[in-house]
């Protein structure tokens, strides 16, 4: 059994969401998933609904993904939000190209999300970054990530890993989770189909190896790992979770 719980980024999920966030949640606790991590309300239209349709189902919420821009110019609005939904941890999911298309644009994205951090950390929630694998571009022999690493403070700004992009980055998943070592607080779990398309596939049905990066995940300390599939391809989408799922208890993840 993983030291840390196991659940699923709802992004998977998101066009049944839209048509019934109750009764997809219902589903995801059905497979023996314990939590979710938010990306939007699907159908429902406020984060009370939300926090009732979870607590329902006996879902606990892991995190949540808040576009950046809302984190710089409406902060307290979305923390507010979060309180309701009894979530402590933010995540900075994606970032506009024109913000990662040179070194100054990345310093810039370091100082925001470290002032994003401190405020937030007054209120007792911690903020992450999740990546993709532009963070890996370099920019006279330093990446994005190399930057954004070395202008934010490893107390305040932690890390989602994506394993999946990691790898398409070029890096390795466990080499690189040992590298921050305890700045990461979530792992997003994800294999990469074989082949040069490189495509998303369930968890253990790919060229990843869970097996080290489970054992990384427990040995840094990691908080969720949460199954995430972006395009499931012409597999529904919770049959794809489920396959993770099964996989991961193969592997005593769960």
């Amino acid at each position: 059994m993983a030291k840390f719980p196991i659940g699923v980024q709802l992004y998977t999920l998101r066009d049944q969401l839209k048509q019934d966030f109750v009764g997809t949640v219902k589903q995801i606790a059905q497979i023996g998933y314990t939590g979710v991590e938010l990306a939007g309300f699907g159908n429902l239209k406020s984060a009370a609904e939300v926090k009732k349709a979870l607590d329902d189902a006996g879902l606990k919420v892991a995190g949540n993904h808040i576009w950046f821009p809302s984190l710089e110019n409406e902060l307290n609005k979305q923390l507010d939000e979060q309180d309701i939904l009894g979530n402590k941890m933010i995540v900075v999911p994606w970032l506009e190209e024109k913000r990662y298309k040179d070194a100054g644009g990345w310093r810039q994205v370091a100082d925001s999300i470290m002032k994003i951090a401190q405020e937030s950390a007054k209120r007792g929630f911690t903020v992450a970054y999740h990546n993709h694998a532009f963070e890996f571009n370099k920019f006279n022999g330093h990446s994005g990530f190399d930057i954004l690493w070395e202008h934010t403070d490893p107390k305040l700004v932690k890390s989602e890993l994506d394993v999946y992009w990691i790898k398409y980055g070029g890096e390795d998943p466990v080499a690189y989770s040992n590298q921050l070592s305890n700045r990461v607080v979530m792992l997003h779990l994800k294999d990469m189909a074989s082949g040069p398309e490189r495509k998303f596939a369930p968890v253990g049905t790919g060229v990843l190896d869970f097996k080290s990066i489970l054992a990384a995940g427990e040995k840094i300390g990691v908080k969720w790992g949460l199954v995430e599939q972006d395009n499931c391809y012409d597999t529904p989408p919770m049959e794809s979770i489920r396959t993770s799922f099964q996989n991961l208890k193969k592997l005593g993840a769960v």
